[in-house]
């Protein structure tokens, strides 16, 4: 099945549509420019390639992030002949965007008001687009984007990551056309932490010749993806064929990647297997090119590794590194040079008089005969992604590969205080609640109780050498990792091939925080904490911590983050990607994170938990990780089940807001009842996403009832665990796993007839269970686990 590119849409430094950006990289023409949108003194640089449209003014009451990702979006919708006449059904499209900062110029100012005013004048309605998914919540609401909707942070890799889940989307037919893409502002928060690592150059970034540190840009780039024969049929122009993608983790170092390259190569050579190619067949290779020379260094030798003649440039050395936007952006440029047959230049400053050791594509852009590209992005962690892209002339002739079966062998969490599931387990099936045993003091506010992993569970297992490096979310990624490993021992081999699939609903909040305040207060930041500030440093930790190198990606959207990794994880191993991934969820209770809702009344609870009670939400930080194999390596391994299917829906809630309508809950709940093949009443527990919100809680239960679900016990596990974030779902597997064994569904509510207890399980065959999720801002996504 191929999957195609008809749509384009570019806003960067150097233009405002694609077309423009185009014009302006092939004539080698730089937009970097002194920063104006961005405070610098003290700053190693105060250059930058800032977006200068009057679209999107500096003073807007709209997230600068969000701006630039609509002007992108809106102009790849009409590149593709989708923005005014769509034969696709709203709830058949999806939306998968990378960034690494979002609103985070919404979260800075808030972090001013509280640190100069006090948390109390402090403006909360900035924090409703703060969050990562935020901007993909406005998108969705907007473009009428109600299909599956997920938000990658692999840091400077994240749209590239995106625009691979995009594909997955179109090829488990989760969507019929699907929204890719990337976004990032400049922001306060990366410059000033490039700047205290010392990475920022204080002249204009030189890729492949200078290499003396990067220059930070911004902008988004967003493409539209549809299966091959749909496209045709509509009569679309087909711009190109996405053929591949490859992911891969160094496992090497929190920030600097693998000198030798490995983990790069290991990225390329796995996307060019999906892609049915060979090196012999590469035309152009886009680049990472920051312009650091730990990077630049890397990729001359992953060059030679292949072929010193293939053409490689950078276009970052005219718009500098978007960061999450980079791998969209530059895969919009890689279309394009498809597109023209053009190969885009890399800007060799003046007065460089050194001979280049391969062909960057010097100064202007060139005409070349370019039926193959392919477009790196490389990311803080070790994070590596590659996507090929090839001249689609032809009908596609590849037969679908088989689907390998996917199966659940090994299981760990912590939860609270539970430094194991199957304390965790004991307190569920007891009903006695992992959390109150500590608290939250938020200034003006007053306490609010919490479940939150104790220093010595979350550190346990750890090398005490590489515990200075890892922060909260760190340590219980990488302890319950640990214990997952002590459960399944894996050979050293088997470990390196392994991939991991982190998900994270609000990611290290306590550690932006603490760095983001040092830069406001002081102008200096922490320069221990700025690696961990970003999404997927947990998951770069964990890697490294056990030998990790197979595929990775980091998902941040909110609670739904566990449903999307898992699906991805699942896929991978499915299409013969790899043979193994660890999905790994994690998240925090932290002062960061309740403050921004203590100023909600009666948002937060005093006291408990209490699903369909509106008692409020109580957050517990947690972790989870499950281990997904493929059944035809592991038929004699014991097995915990598997999950057989996923439904995602959304809606046009918006940033911040739960529209009260059932229907697309609902529809995530009855697509993946139809994608197992089951009915309704073939579903024995539904495991709630039920928060102690009326606005949410009810909406549940409307739903549940509207996918013929209302005589299905629910059982609604938070009221104990408390609220897990991203954890939840990953959680739901393990409590689907529990109740097998023990033959009881607790804390459950039968909406029927008002009962809320344990209720027993009868019956021989296996366990199916429907484990629900959603976040504010209308996104909802189901799974089903069967247990036999």
């Amino acid at each position: 099945m191929a999957i195609v590119v008809t749509g384009v849409g570019m806003l960067t430094a150097v233009g405002d549509t694609a077309e423009d950006c185009w014009k302006m990289i092939v004539e080698g023409r730089s937009g970097i420019s002194t920063v104006s949108i961005v405070p610098h003194p003290g700053l190693l640089s105060t250059r930058a390639g800032e977006v200068r449209s009057a679209a999107v003014p500096s003073d807007s009451g709209t997230d600068r992030s969000i701006l630039l990702s609509r002007i992108a979006l809106e102009e790849a919708l009409v590149s593709a002949g989708l923005r005014d006449s769509n034969p696709y059904p709203d709830h058949r499209t999806g939306l998968a965007i990378g960034t690494s900062l979002g609103g985070a110029r919404r979260g800075e100012e808030f972090h001013r008001q509280w640190l100069a005013k006090g948390l109390r004048q402090a403006n909360a309605n900035l924090l409703r687009q703060y969050p990562l998914h935020a901007t993909a919540d406005y998108l969705a609401a907007r473009f009428q984007l109600f299909g599956p909707r997920t938000v990658h942070s692999n840091a400077c890799a994240a749209g590239s990551v995106a625009i691979a889940n995009g594909l997955e989307y179109l090829q488990t037919g989760a969507a019929d056309m699907v929204v890719v893409g990337g976004v990032d502002p400049l922001a306060y928060l990366s410059f000033g932490g490039f700047s205290c690592l010392g990475a920022l150059s204080p002249r204009d970034c030189a890729p492949y010749s200078r290499s003396e540190g990067l220059t930070l840009g911004e902008g988004a780039g967003f493409l539209i993806l549809e299966r091959s024969r749909a496209a045709q049929e509509r009569g679309a122009s087909i711009l190109a064929e996405l053929s591949g993608y490859g992911l891969s983790a160094d496992a090497h170092h929190p920030t600097a990647p693998d000198p030798r390259g490995r983990g790069a190569v290991a990225a390329m050579m796995s996307a060019l297997q999906m892609a049915g190619a060979s090196v012999q067949d590469i035309d152009y290779i886009n680049g990472h090119g920051t312009g650091t020379p730990a990077n630049d260094g890397g990729e001359k030798k992953i060059l030679l590794h292949f072929d010193n003649a293939i053409p490689m440039s950078s276009t970052k050395s005219m718009i500098g590194h978007t960061l999450g936007a980079a791998g969209a952006v530059e895969a919009v440029t890689t279309v394009l040079a498809i597109r023209e047959q053009t190969l885009p230049p890399t800007v060799i400053p003046t007065g460089f008089d050194q001979a280049l050791e391969f062909d960057a594509v010097p100064g202007l852009g060139r005409p070349a005969d370019i039926s193959l590209a392919i477009s790196n992005s490389f990311a803080f962690g070790g994070n590596n992604s590659t996507l090929v892209f090839r001249r689609s002339t032809e009908p596609d002739t590849r037969a679908q590969p088989q689907s390998r079966d996917v199966l659940v062998t090994a299981l760990a969490a912590m939860v609270g205080p539970a430094p194991t599931s199957d304390v965790a387990a004991d307190a569920l099936f007891g009903a006695r609640a992992l959390y109150g045993e500590s608290s939250v003091s938020i200034e003006e506010y007053g306490p609010y109780p919490i479940g939150e992993i104790p220093e010595d569970v979350q550190k346990a297992g750890i090398n005490p050498s590489a515990l200075r490096r890892l922060d909260a979310l760190s340590k219980r990624s990488a302890s319950v990792v640990g214990q997952l490993l002590k459960e399944r021992g894996l050979s050293r081999q088997e470990a390196q091939s392994t991939g991991l699939i982190f998900a994270t609903g609000s990611g290290p909040m306590s550690t932006v925080e603490g760095f983001q305040r040092g830069l406001i207060t002081d102008g200096v930041g922490n320069t221990r904490l700025f690696p961990n500030t970003v999404m997927n440093a947990s998951a770069g930790h964990v890697a490294l911590l056990h030998g990790l190198k197979g595929p990775t990606a980091t998902f941040c959207a909110g609670s739904t983050s566990g449903v999307s990794a898992l699906h991805f994880g699942q896929r991978l191993i499915s299409s013969g990607s790899c043979d193994r991934v660890i999905v790994l969820s994690a998240d925090e209770a932290s002062v960061a994170l309740l403050a921004g809702y203590a100023r909600i009344p009666g948002y937060l609870s005093e006291e408990a938990l209490v699903p369909f009670g509106n008692s409020g939400r109580l957050y517990s930080g947690a972790s989870a990780a499950v281990l997904l194999e493929a059944a035809d390596l592991v038929s004699e391994t014991p097995h915990h089940g598997r999950i057989l299917s996923f439904g995602f829906a959304g809606d046009d809630s918006g940033c911040g807001n739960v529209k009260q309508d059932p229907s697309a809950w609902s529809r995530a709940m009855t697509e993946a009842i139809r994608s197992a093949g089951l009915r309704s009443d073939d579903i024995d527990v539904v495991v709630a996403a039920a928060v102690g919100r009326r606005q949410i809680d009810d909406l549940e239960r409307n739903a549940i009832h509207d996918a013929g679900l209302g005589r299905v016990p629910v059982s609604a596990p938070k009221a104990l665990l408390g609220d897990t974030q991203s954890t939840a779902p990953l959680l739901g597997i393990h409590q689907s796993v529990w109740m097998r064994s023990r033959q009881t569904a607790p804390a459950t509510h039968h909406f029927g007839n008002g009962r809320s207890e344990s209720t027993a399980l009868t019956g021989a065959g296996p366990l199916r269970v429907l484990v629900n999720s959603m976040e504010v801002g209308g996104n909802y996504q189901s799974l089903i686990v069967e247990v036999p």
